[in-house]
This record gives C-alpha cells, structure tokens and sequence, in this order.
C-alpha cells in the first residue's frame, strides 16, 4: 500500500492529567502514516488526484489544539478520527503523538501513543 508520510509534526497544546499542564501547556510531537492508492497522482501529477500533506497537517493542528485532552490516546483517536472522515482516499491511518516534556522525573527521550485506524 501506497503512504503519505508526515513525520516531527511540532505543535503546543494544553493536553495532560496533571493541571500545570493544562494551564503552561506544552509541545508535542506527531507523526502521521497515510495509506492510501496514489498511482493516479503518480500518473497525472496533479495535486486533485491526491490527499494534500499540507490539508491534512491543518486538519491535524485544528483538531490537536481545538480541546483539552487528559491522555494523549484520546488525541491520537481524535486525529485519526478527523483524517478518515475529512479524506476518503485514505484507507488507514497511523498516528503516533510524542510528549517530550512529559512531567515524569526519569532520564527519557519521549513517551508516545501509536495507533492505526481502518476505514
């Protein structure tokens, strides 16, 4: 199957269990696995054929940001939600939100959620 990847998407939002986070918010992290039939473009080159990386980003910074989110699971559904209701050619979705700055006294890199929905 054909992707349409988009990967380190940088948005700040205001998502967390703790209420510090809800209030200074914070940056976090999204990556995004489209699956989808892109031999049309790949023969017409004509961006109608297609799904926009840079429509389906604006979906994902419209719907990241909209709400206050406890678990970043819930945010990842949300996003993948919106991408399959707002692009029929996509037949499954992966989206993976990371949380850098999770308030979490270790030494780590991010902690993350990934899911993946089929139409």
């Amino acid at each position: 199957m054909d992707k349409i990847i988009v990967r380190g998407l940088r948005l700040f939002a205001y998502h967390g269990v703790n209420e510090e986070e809800k209030q200074n918010g914070q940056e976090f992290v999204i990556d995004l696995t489209a699956y989808l039939d892109l031999s049309a473009p790949c023969e017409s080159d004509n961006l109608d054929d297609t799904v926009s990386y840079a429509k389906m980003i604006k979906t994902v910074r419209r719907v990241f940001t909209a709400e206050k989110y406890d678990l970043i699971e819930k945010c990842a559904g949300v996003i993948a939600d919106a991408i399959l209701a707002e692009y029929p050619p996509v037949n499954e979705i992966t989206v993976k939100v990371m949380k850098p700055d999770a308030p979490i006294s270790a030494d780590f890199g991010y902690v993350a959620v990934e899911i993946t929905r089929k139409r």
